[in-house]
């Protein structure tokens, strides 16, 4: 059974939150609403789902009322009048989660910039903005470092030269010449 469909073991309230917890650690955690009949929603908490179900970004309570930044807020107006625009905003806000909503915010700005709005130029700035780290080195062992430069024999039989230059122990012929056949040639 997954974790998401486990039961809340408990839930602690202040006097201004309310925190949910399940297996000991936090799962929620809310500001505390007073009064009668109030429901509050954070968006944030049903991004999951929306994966299942882009069509909820548009129709279910906790994103009707739903406040982005105003770049996030740009491109899913843009994406409204897209066939399959639910599920690009769905793949944008997942972003969000591995991201964070900074460089989300800083890749759609981008990518409004230069006029186009789509998942997929969006999330290809996102990777190409993630700091790749430093390249990992390769040592080679001792027993395969090279000690002389490899020398390929020149013989008569080689039709077709390499395409990059090789090291000979004398020049290569030229292509309209007859194959030397001397005795020095090998």
């Amino acid at each position: 059974m997954t974790s998401a469909r486990r039961l809340i073991s408990r839930f602690t309230r202040s006097s201004d939150r309310i925190e949910l917890r399940q297996d000991g650690r936090v799962v929620g955690e809310h500001a505390r609403a007073f009064g009668r009949g109030g429901t509050v929603y954070n968006p944030w908490h049903y991004v999951l789902v929306l994966a299942r179900k882009p069509g909820a970004l548009r129709n279910d309570t906790p994103f009707k009322h739903w406040v982005l930044p105003a770049s996030l807020e740009r491109v899913r107006r843009k994406l409204r009048a897209a066939p399959d625009g639910d599920r690009q905003m769905v793949d944008i806000l997942g972003a969000v989660l591995t991201d964070g909503l900074p460089a989300v915010e800083a890749a759609c700005a981008e990518a409004l910039n230069e006029g186009v709005h789509s998942a997929d130029v969006i999330l290809n700035i996102l990777v190409r903005s993630r700091d790749p780290g430093p390249p990992v080195t390769v040592m080679t062992p001792e027993a395969l470092r090279l000690t002389s430069i490899p020398r390929i024999p020149w013989t008569a039989s080689c039709h077709v030269q390499p395409a990059a230059p090789v090291y000979h122990d004398h020049p290569p012929l030229p292509a309209w010449a007859p194959p030397d056949t001397s005795p020095g040639r090998t």
